[in-house]
């Protein structure tokens, strides 16, 4: 007995090939075959659906999600499901597991209110696979796999503190890279903006890309600068896969800042010119002219050394230097404010209820309203009351870029972002809208409004590309044996529906969603099912 049918529908089976019509037949977790179409028997099928009018394709898969915590909070992940997302890849710069060396707390700072179970498990989490399993344990709907936080690595080896690591942290993080690998890690990924990641030198990076690369992963990378050194950011992702022998990806590729857009020319030029030399190097985006993270992001890395950001800001001499820094950057630093202006700096993360009036306001605005003497101290106060990163959209991006990077054919679609519900999403205010409709925004408006991509490259950019990066042969294909990760979406109708200032809206026009052949979304509603299952790299053992 087979379980499903799906007919009537264009199969767009994720490898670029030409839609075709025909009958897609699933038994269990897996493709039993792609037929010609009116070719499969029905009567021996538990569930036929019609997709006439539709297309069908596989389950989208995020290279760099951000569903750690939401995840803990809320398993269907739905903003994500709802885009037709299957597969969520974390990782970037940190990840809760593993836990030891000189890391204090796993999930400091970044536990939801009503989840003090998650921090009990968290500190059993000794081996990276650990919080992989607690996630299965408990069930999610989507399929799970990450990265080595490679800020995670760093602060088990050798905590917040500033410098190159020694011989013996150097020996640590070796060994527990290794781990990570054995136990499904894809690689190690480091955001190197951010602390401790902005810590660690080039040489540093190669030596941990050396292990990854005995063991078939990928360095994926947040470059050291997106901005003015852009080019040379660029350039180290590049010397590192040479040294290291380790494929390279690039998150979030961008050119922010007016002064900079013309650059994308000068990184497309690059990547192609590395790959025809053999070197294997590819990135992901998102659609936005906006980027989003921490606020912090306004300060000077140094600020946080040694974990003590909020003690520096209370110091009187401490702040100073910082605001000097801030107002004036020496150029060694991703000073985000330099490249949108505070007037291009939209805070919206607030969690304290006296700052939460300031959500979606500009930094300009909120320090004309606080009374600040300049939008520095503004951040200084937030930060100060907050006393956590406060989630920032910043608006620094190009649209002929987006439009131009996404014709590449090495590039692939990503979030950066987490799953969400609007139901408990919504009250802790606006968020950035790729976690709601990234991939709906790529289907609707660069295929079927503009004609930037084919349907086929756009669905092959979400699904065989990333699979393939990430060593997954089974998945990202609608073929006889893939696991059964399938996506019916209507061509005419698919959107997204999130917006900066209007965040919270789920996108619509997929219709149903299928997770190792388990319906996790039904005519666009999610069914409650949690098939999620751990993805792995190559590196795993056994």
């Amino acid at each position: 007995m087979t379980d499903l049918l799906i007919r009537g529908g264009k199969i767009i089976d994720g490898t670029g090939n030409p839609w075709i019509y025909g009958d897609l037949l699933v038994s269990g977790d897996r493709i039993e075959a792609v037929l010609p179409p009116g070719s499969a028997n029905a009567d021996n099928v538990a569930e036929v659906i019609d997709a006439g009018g539709m297309i069908v394709c596989p389950g989208f898969i995020d290279i760099q999600s951000h569903s750690i915590m939401p995840l803990m909070r809320d398993n269907r992940c739905l903003s994500k499901i709802t885009q037709g997302i299957t597969t969520e890849i974390m990782g970037e710069a940190w990840t809760p597991a593993p836990f030891g060396g000189k890391i204090d707390d796993p999930i400091s700072g970044l536990l939801i209110d009503n989840l003090p179970e998650w921090r009990e498990r968290a500190m059993g989490w000794t081996r990276f696979r650990d919080w992989l399993d607690a996630m299965i344990d408990v069930g999610v709907s989507p399929n799970v796999g990450s990265f080595l936080g490679g800020g995670t690595l760093r602060r088990y080896a050798k905590g917040m503190a500033m410098g190159p690591a020694d011989a013996g942290e150097l020996d640590v993080m070796r060994r527990v890279m290794a781990e990570a690998m054995e136990d499904g890690a894809f690689g190690v990924s480091y955001a190197l903006i951010y602390p401790p990641d902005a810590f660690v030198e080039t040489d540093e990076i190669v030596e941990v890309c050396k292990v990854v690369a005995e063991h078939h992963g990928v360095y994926i990378t947040h470059v050291r600068s997106e901005a003015a050194g852009l080019i040379e950011g660029i350039e180290e992702a590049i010397e590192i896969g040479r040294r290291s022998g380790a494929p390279v990806e690039i998150y979030h590729l961008k050119a922010a800042g007016r002064a900079n857009w013309h650059k994308m020319e000068q990184v497309i030029e690059m990547i192609a010119t590395a790959r025809a030399e053999g070197l294997d190097v590819t990135a992901d985006m998102y659609p936005y002219i906006a980027n989003g993270t921490g606020l912090t992001a306004v300060l000077p890395p140094w600020a946080e050394a040694d974990g003590k950001l909020y003690e520096n800001l209370a110091d009187p001499e401490m702040r100073a230097k910082i605001k000097a820094e801030a107002l004036n950057p020496s150029g060694d630093w991703e000073a985000m404010a330099a490249w949108s202006g505070p007037e291009g700096v939209m805070p919206v993360g607030f969690e304290r209820d006296e700052n939460r009036k300031y959500a979606g306001m500009r930094l300009t605005e909120i320090q004309a309203d606080r009374g600040d003497a300049d939008w520095v101290d503004t951040a200084f106060e937030l930060l100060l009351s907050e006393r956590q990163r406060i989630s920032t959209i910043y608006f620094s991006m190009s649209e002929d870029n987006l439009a131009e990077q996404l014709r590449q054919p090495w590039i692939k679609v990503s979030t950066d972002a987490g799953g969400m519900d609007p139901a408990w999403a919504e009250p802790m205010g606006p968020t950035h809208p790729r976690g709601y409709g990234t991939y709906t925004r790529v289907l609707g408006k660069y295929v079927r409004e503009e004609g930037v991509l084919t349907w086929e490259d756009a669905i092959r950019k979400m699904t065989s590309a990333v699979a393939d990066r990430l060593s997954l042969h089974d998945r990202g294909v609608l073929r006889a044996g893939a696991y059964a990760d399938i996506v019916i979406f209507d061509p005419t109708t698919v959107t997204d529906n999130a917006t900066f200032e209007q965040s919270h809206q789920l996108s619509t026009g997929v219709r149903d969603v299928w997770v190792n052949g388990a319906r996790v979304v039904s005519e666009g509603v999610h069914t409650g099912a949690t098939p999620g299952r751990i993805v792995d790299g190559p590196g795993r053992a056994g």
